[in-house]
């Protein structure tokens, strides 16, 4: 039986080649799928670091939560990014005083947008409405001025010293439309007509009517004053002032 010759160096040469070749494959392959640093790769998320983006997102909600006050969305687009003609277009005509308030507000608020403010406001209206009928001390706190809150009290504490009990229910709230604008020394106030329809009842400690009509819709319209400090970092508006329109 012949003897087994030694593989030739060419044999070993080209086992070498090959195993050589397929490592440069499988790294140019890693490579393409897992790319390579250039320096200028973000850092990683921190979830002990505070979230300020989803701060940010959070105060952007259209609709307050009870408890809570207007908010103006810090994220909203700036208003002059429109043409001043038609900056306010369907809000206020240009060149009216309510156009030159917004304007002079989104001076000091470039984030300011009345059309998210006029849903929050209506929102906030509800709440207010319902919270006074109903003695919530605690929610009004939250949405109304001291001065504003103290006026509220003092009729709660009426009704409660005759006890009586006021029952509302909106219907409706047909307009909430903005009527009058200014900024001054960082102090922003806007003034909102609402128009609704709701049902209101006041009754003893009997039960016995002693205001409104139970089955009867009555029409109402509104005048409030709300305000914030532009300069400030609470994004939210109170209630300053209450009126109604003949």
């Amino acid at each position: 039986m012949p003897a087994l010759e030694p593989e030739s160096e060419y044999d070993v040469d080209i086992y070498t080649i090959i195993f050589l070749a397929l490592a440069v494959f499988i790294f140019l392959r890693l490579r393409s799928v897992l790319g390579q640093r250039t320096g200028s790769e973000r850092p990683p998320y921190d979830r002990a670091a505070p979230n300020v983006v989803q701060r940010t997102q959070d105060n952007s909600n259209v609709v307050p939560i009870p408890g809570t006050v207007i908010d103006q969305a810090p994220l909203a687009p700036a208003a002059d990014a429109a043409p001043v003609a038609d900056r306010w277009k369907g809000i206020a005509e240009a060149g009216t005083p309510l156009a030159q308030g917004l304007d002079a507000i989104v001076a000091q608020d470039s984030s300011f947008d009345p059309r998210h403010f006029l849903s929050g406001a209506r929102s906030a209206y509800e709440m207010i409405v319902l919270a006074f009928a109903n003695g919530d001390r605690r929610a009004l706190k939250d949405l109304l001025s001291n001065e504003v809150y103290e006026s509220f009290d003092a009729v709660i504490k009426d009704r409660e010293k005759n006890e009586q009990k006021t029952e509302t229910r909106f219907v409706s709230i047909d307009k909430a439309e903005l009527v009058g604008a200014e900024a001054r020394d960082k102090a922003a106030q806007l003034t909102v007509r609402f128009v609704s329809q709701m049902i209101s009842v006041t009754r003893d400690k009997t039960g016995t009517i002693v205001d409104g009509t139970p089955d009867k819709v009555a029409d109402i319209t509104d005048v409030w004053t709300f305000a914030r400090d532009t300069s400030s970092r609470d994004p939210n508006w109170k209630l300053v002032g209450t009126g109604s329109a003949s």
